[in-house]
């Protein structure tokens, strides 16, 4: 499952100042910049515009300068650092052509640069919208903190826009890149001694930051931001309302959270963060400095990345019990995010959140080498719960039986064990990772704020992996409800059943079934076992 902007003076609110048609392209006044933008089907782009300096390496990124003089935005700007990925082979075409085509899955294609802290808006053409300011929505893309881009998703934010034109709710797509893996979540104690951690998150606060400045000067209004993302995008989105003690500064009136929400993520001077920290020290021959921060802020781009891509990815055995993720570094996130959300401490804005029904199946394709009885309750509790005492866990195995009749994807009976464990590990996954959290979020937050929650069960007939982890956003399943929650805050479309309010005494899902159109259902699915998980990470955040 990050971002922001700013609205450039006018002389009224809600007249963009914003030109087309010159023979240069469309244009944007940016301080005393003029910015060239691109006009194509339906809808103007300006990419790649700055929206920080170039960022120093293991630092926080600083606002740029007043913009001058001419900038190019007619093409994306350089990928930020990813990880290096290699997807497991299942045998399964399917499942393969699924990886190699969600962004969020494989490496994007283009030029990697450390200077890569850029923006990108895409609007409605001119002629498809009146003069008044128009709602944002401003992506967060996922990746598991290791990989993504924005110029991957361009087709979905044009298509959006072009949509929200269609429904008479025309909107503006933002989308921006953000720091990535060691690049922006490098942990440990000397991290956390230099307060430089989370930086990856501290990026999509200076871009969300940059929105609320400029984004007037595009035609949007930046009273009516809405933060959306899917996955650690979708995370990000729930961070954003958590840190800074759940004060938004303004910057975001809601969200909207796909497959995404507060995880219970440990402190940045323990676990992986060190364990790896350290690994990067010694592998870059770092160790023996003095300073071994410096030292690795100094070294050679492509010395420090053939030492990253050794790291484990989402694809490696660990799965999602990640090497580079948000911590707890006490100056953006001041407490496990979980328990932020018991204490009430996050933004008091309407929102959504929603799963798909097999989110575990994707990551369960990590670990295809376990498959005893033994191996399964090593792999849980050295890789996912290791902080946990053996007697804590009694109850998992039979919570989380062999049964393959059991496991995820759900009720298709004995179908989809590609081992005798994968069912049973992506039910443990998907309910720790996804159902858990999403649920223990919404059950506090229905009593603060208007939310809403769906559940996707298409594309079940999927081999191997069901109802899938990005399932959702590949089929533009809630795209109309996106639309309409931009615009109104309310996710209804007026068309279909009426999707209600979650409530903790009663929550209430959309849900899209298998076939047939959406009903309403209750989010009680698995109860005793995801309540189970829950507190097993409140007592002991696992790393993710």
């Amino acid at each position: 499952m990050f971002i922001r902007m700013i609205f450039f003076a006018i002389a009224l609110k809600g007249i963009p100042s914003y030109a087309s048609g010159t023979s240069t392209g469309p244009i944007a006044r940016l301080d005393s910049a003029t910015v060239i933008g691109i006009t194509g089907d339906s809808v103007t782009k300006f990419l790649g515009i700055p929206f920080a300096k170039p960022p120093a390496r293991f630092r926080a990124s600083v606002a740029p300068d007043a913009y001058q003089g001419r900038l190019d935005a007619t093409k994306y700007g350089a990928l930020c650092p990813q990880q290096q990925l290699s997807a497991p082979d299942t045998g399964i075409p399917e499942i393969t052509q699924i990886v190699n085509t969600t962004p969020e899955l494989h490496n994007a294609p283009g030029v990697e640069s450390e200077d890569c802290l850029t923006i990108n808006i895409i609007k409605p053409n001119v002629k498809d919208h009146s003069s008044h300011a128009l709602p944002v929505l401003v992506w967060i893309h996922g990746g598991a903190y290791e990989i993504g881009d924005t110029a991957s998703y361009d087709d979905m934010g044009s298509d959006l826009v072009k949509r929200s034109v269609a429904l008479g709710q025309p909107m503006i797509f933002v989308s921006f890149n953000y720091r990535l893996s060691a690049y922006g979540f490098l942990a440990g104690q000397e991290v956390f001694k230099d307060g430089n951690g989370n930086l990856g998150l501290r990026d999509q606060r200076l871009a969300l930051k940059w929105v609320n400045k400029y984004i007037g000067a595009f035609g949007g209004d930046n009273s009516k931001v809405t933060i959306w993302g899917q996955s650690s995008g979708a995370i990000s989105v729930s961070l954003q309302m958590i840190t800074n003690g759940g004060n938004n500064e303004g910057l975001f009136r809601a969200g909207f959270l796909q497959s995404g929400s507060p995880l219970p993520v440990g402190n940045i001077t323990k676990g992986t963060g060190q364990v790896y920290y350290d690994f990067l020290s010694a592998d870059t021959g770092c160790s023996t400095s003095s300073d071994t921060l410096e030292c690795m802020r100094a070294l050679p781009f492509s010395v420090l990345k053939a030492s990253v891509d050794k790291t484990p990815s989402f694809f490696s055995y660990q799965s999602l019990a990640l090497v580079w993720h948000p911590s707890v570094d006490g100056v953006f996130l001041t407490d496990n995010p979980q328990s932020s959300v018991q204490q009430g401490k996050f933004a008091n804005i309407p929102f959504v959140s929603g799963v798909c029904d097999d989110e575990g199946t994707l990551f369960g394709i990590s670990s295809l080498n376990v498959t005893t009885e033994d191996q399964f309750r090593q792999y849980i509790s050295s890789v996912w719960l290791p902080r946990n005492p053996a007697p804590e866990l009694d109850q998992l195995w039979t919570f989380y039986p062999s049964d393959i009749t059991l496991g995820s994807p759900f009720n298709t009976g004995t179908q989809n064990a590609l081992t005798p464990q994968f069912k049973r590990a992506s039910a443990f996954i998907g309910d720790s990772v996804q159902q858990g959290p999403r649920r223990a979020f919404l059950q506090k937050a229905s009593t603060t704020q208007k939310v809403w929650s769906y559940l996707n069960q298409r594309s079940k007939s999927t081999p191997g992996i069901g109802s899938y982890h990005g399932s959702d956003l590949a089929t533009g399943l809630v795209n109309d409800n996106l639309i309409n929650f931009v615009n109104h805050l309310d996710p209804n479309t007026g068309h279909g059943v009426h999707w209600p309010n979650y409530d903790s005494h009663s929550p209430k899902l959309l849900t899209f079934p298998v076939t047939g159109p959406p009903l309403v259902t209750l989010d009680t699915f698995r109860a005793t076992e995801i309540a189970y998980l829950t507190n097993l990470s409140l007592a002991h955040p696992f790393v993710l």
